[in-house]
């Protein structure tokens, strides 16, 4: 279907003004479709004038445009022609819709653990059509008024509060002003749990089947919710805008959360069915908090066009993290940031794909849905941390809020709240957004000493070198600070300063503190979104006691510029793999052990390491896996998770016969000893590793789906199945991935399973298969399927030349669909890293 281009959105918009809309939904229908009427009342600057309404239905019954009956076949690629328009109009349009089974529109779902469905809605971007007629672009905002009939043991909800409902009938009370792309419905059988919270009604819904799982964690969830009401009260002139706030967790979502007001949909994993660590508690605290503050930027004021994409999520993410941090028990939140979150950002902004924080345009809705990625949300969050420390806080919050009172249910831009910002605190904010929002790539920040020529050993000063990619250098507001290494081996701070450094190419470090070093660590706050460098005497410091710099914070961006330096061939994998073996078993810090152990196992083992030096490696993760089981062994309760991650890091690094002997132990016996047990998530993933390895087979698979019959039972059944080492197996596997009608989370569940390396020989040509299969499929299914297979369908494993051959003439092709485009082209990127250590390594 045609994307809608900025041209013609500015067109609509000038012609267009939408009064009210109401929307009256039958799910009463049937398994396949169901009933859509809309009708949109809007005035028209120049009466006589054409335009035209989106729509995606499986039938369009009817369209009348103020009394006068429209041809239904002149609907095309989702676009239905208005002509001869008055100053007043009235639109009706009735249509038959199709439920989805890809996240995308109205999606169903049938629960497989009670036989029971759901639905809800995605209106996102340019998914709105397929449940409601509208003109579908952020700036032609309307009241909307949703009704709903539905089967009678359901409940529905949606933006705002149930005005009447009567049997399976639903009357919701007309919203405030929002963008099309905000209304939401959700419904079905749910289970709920009420509150209230300064005067707000408040609601967690999910499915039937999860209800013991959010009833033990509603607390936490409300507690959490609360909290963030109440911060962003104290900080935000403008109360909350809606009527209600419910919270619902929704099956086979494919973001983590959508904002639209009133009605936050989530993704139903963050209704915890098995153990987790404290990190992931944390990680659901910051989703809250983020799409709460949506509520503000993005809901009640909206972005004009998708070029200003990081007004709604740049903000968000730096004010979740800012809620959590201050106002939770995640006190360490940032840390998360910078451990795990950040590189996100870091790696997208190194890609050919890279793209300004603010977009000068963005062409269309295709291009714009590429640009939800880490640039608009880790390094948007990221800048405006440097635009805060800038400005200050009070300045910037008044700004803010003057910028909310201006264009309160309304539109805006970039240059409005850059003219807020700067009114409020007499800063050339225009020159910093030139600088961080304009521009691409990432600076780098390196030590070196002060004399040409000079020790490295003996300095009282250092010369920072400053470098970027792209060339144009961004200003930086960072810390620096000097360690001495203690008698027992550990580091002590001796000293911290704050920089102030401008958009220069070498600045002079005269001192911090006194004496000389062992370790200088620049950015150790990580404030600044900037790779460092260190100076040889500080990294032989690092290499020797990591684990003994005295702040998470500095170990984390340690840690980073670890990361950076492998992507980066600048360390090689099994340098780095050293350092973890060195490190991370002392390590006390949930964010760290979670975030190198995932770095290590899927990309540097899996992707860095050739085929002959893979098993090392693997030996050296279930190493450092079972020393954290020991550590962790009779201690108090494991409240962080490292116990949790030490045992899920083994069961994946696991591959000699002794190591799936301890695995085959603990399924046995249904736990780890000493903890914790095999709940369900541990379960499935123990025994997808038996099965890559050929320990465990179709049998087991059943056996545990007897086991656990929810729909994770069914992806994890999947994600076995497609991982065993046969041909047969890997034939099934291919098929349901690019010939079947699977549903999102199934497919993602089999491209999960399908390419492991142990199966290189057995998988043989399939890597350059791959890329014929993925096209057709790709715009045979829509973006969302592209996006699963180019994430978790890629070969990543294969990284030979021959893979990137066959990469680069797929995208020479000129009929593939945006979001495979831009999904092949991250993952080529990668992979060219990935063949160069390999390179690198075979020297």
């Amino acid at each position: 279907m045609s994307a809608l281009t900025l041209a013609e959105a500015v067109e609509r918009r000038r012609l267009l003004e939408v009064r009210s809309s109401t929307v009256d939904l039958d799910l009463t229908q049937g398994d396949e479709v169901f009933g859509s009427v809309t009708v949109i009342r809007f005035a028209c600057t120049s009466p006589g004038a054409a335009s035209f309404v989106d729509v995606k239905p499986v039938t369009l019954l009817r369209a009348v445009l103020n009394g006068r009956e429209l041809d239904p076949a002149t609907l095309v690629d989702g676009r239905l022609p208005l002509d001869g328009l008055a100053a007043e109009n009235e639109l009706l349009v009735e249509a038959v819709m199709g439920y989805s089974r890809t996240g995308e529109g109205m999606h169903r779902f049938v629960d497989p653990a009670d036989g029971e469905a759901y639905v809800y809605t995605q209106a996102f971007l340019d998914d709105g059509p397929r449940f409601f007629a509208s003109f579908d672009q952020p700036d032609l905002k309307a009241a909307y008024e949703v009704s709903v009939t539905a089967p009678e043991d359901w409940t529905v909800v949606a933006n705002s509060l149930a005005g009447r409902q009567e049997g399976g009938r639903w009357e919701f009370a007309p919203t405030p002003p929002i963008s099309n792309y905000l209304v939401a419905v959700v419904a079905g059988p749910l289970f709920t749990v009420r509150s209230e919270h300064d005067g707000i009604p408040l609601g967690l819904h999910c499915r039937r089947s999860l209800a013991p799982y959010l009833e033990a964690d509603a607390e936490e969830m409300l507690d959490t919710t609360r909290r963030s009401f109440d911060h962003y009260h104290r900080v935000f002139d403008q109360r909350y805008p809606f009527d209600s706030y419910d919270q619902c967790f929704v099956p086979e979502f494919n973001a983590g959360a959508m904002e639209n007001p009133g009605c936050v949909t989530f993704r139903d994993e963050f209704v915890f069915r098995s153990a987790v660590t404290d990190t992931e508690r944390e990680e659901r605290a910051i989703v809250i908090a983020h799409e709460m503050a949506h509520m503000w930027f993005g809901d009640l004021v909206t972005m004009r066009w998708w070029d200003d994409l990081w007004l709604n999520e740049s903000f968000a993410e730096f004010l979740a993290y800012t809620v959590v941090s201050e106002s939770t028990r995640f006190t360490g939140a940032w840390t998360g940031f910078a451990a795990a979150r950040k590189s996100w950002g870091y790696d997208a902004d190194q890609r050919p794909s890279t793209h300004p924080v603010a977009p000068e345009s963005v062409d269309d809705t295709a291009e714009a849905l590429q640009n939800f990625d880490g640039i608009s949300y880790s390094k948007g969050a990221a800048a405006l941390r440097q635009l805060v420390g800038w400005l200050g806080e009070e300045a910037f919050f008044k700004g803010v809020n003057s910028y909310f009172q201006q264009h309160a249910f309304g539109n805006a831009a970039l240059a409005d709240l850059l003219q807020a910002l700067a009114a409020s605190s007499g800063r050339d904010v225009h020159a910093w957004a030139e600088r961080w929002l304009r521009t691409t790539g990432v600076d780098t920040l390196r030590v070196e000493p002060a004399e040409t020529g000079e020790d490295s050993g003996g300095r009282g000063g250092a010369r920072i070198r400053h470098t970027s990619a792209d060339g144009q250098l961004r200003p930086l507001l960072i810390t620096a600070a000097t360690y001495e290494r203690a008698a027992d081996g550990h580091l002590v701070l001796r000293a911290r300063r704050p920089l102030d450094l401008p958009a220069e190419p070498e600045h002079e470090l005269d001192s911090v503190g006194a004496g000389d070093p062992d370790l200088l660590l620049l950015n150790d706050t990580d404030l600044g979104f900037v790779k460092i460098r260190l100076d040889d005497r500080s990294w032989r410091t690092v290499t020797e006691s990591l684990g003994g710099v005295p702040e998470e914070l500095a170990r984390a961006v340690l840690w980073g510029a670890a990361r950076d330096m492998v992507r980066d061939g600048e360390l090689d994998p099994e340098g780095y793999l050293e350092l973890v073996a060195a490190h991370l078993p002392g390590e006390a810090s949930a964010h760290l052990v979670q975030s190198v152990l995932g770095f290590s196992r899927s990309t540097v083992a899996d992707q860095y390491l050739t085929p002959d030096r893979r098993p090392a490696g693997l030996g050296l993760l279930a190493g450092v896996g079972r020393d954290l089981l020991r550590r962790t062994e009779g201690g108090p309760d494991d409240v962080t998770g490292l116990r949790l991650l030490a045992v899920r890091s083994l069961i994946a690094s696991s591959s000699t016969p002794a190591e799936l002997a301890v695995l085959q132990s603990w399924r046995e016996e249904g736990g780890v000893p000493g903890g914790p047990l095999l709940d369900p998530e541990l379960s499935w993933q123990l025994l997808l590793r038996l099965c890559v390895l050929g320990a465990a087979g179709e049998a087991e698979i059943a056996a545990e789906l007897v086991r656990d019959t929810s729909a994770t039972g069914l992806e994890g059944a999947a994600r076995c199945r497609a991982a065993l080492p046969d041909p047969a197996a890997k034939e099934a596997a291919w098929t349901a991935l690019f010939d079947s009608d699977l549903s999102n989370y199934l497919i993602a569940a089999t491209a999960q399973g399908f390419w492991q390396p142990e199966q290189h020989e057995l998988l043989g040509d399939l890597p350059q298969r791959y890329f014929e299969a993925v096209v057709d499929t790709a715009q045979r299914r829509g973006p969302a399927v592209g996006r699963l297979l180019s994430r978790y369908g890629f070969p990543a494993y294969h990284a030979t030349e021959e893979t990137v051959a066959a990469a680069e003439t797929c995208l020479a092709r000129t009929d593939l669909t945006a979001a495979l485009r831009r999904g092949l082209v991250d993952q080529v990127d990668d992979l060219r890293r990935a063949v160069r250590a390999r390179q690198a390594a075979a020297k």
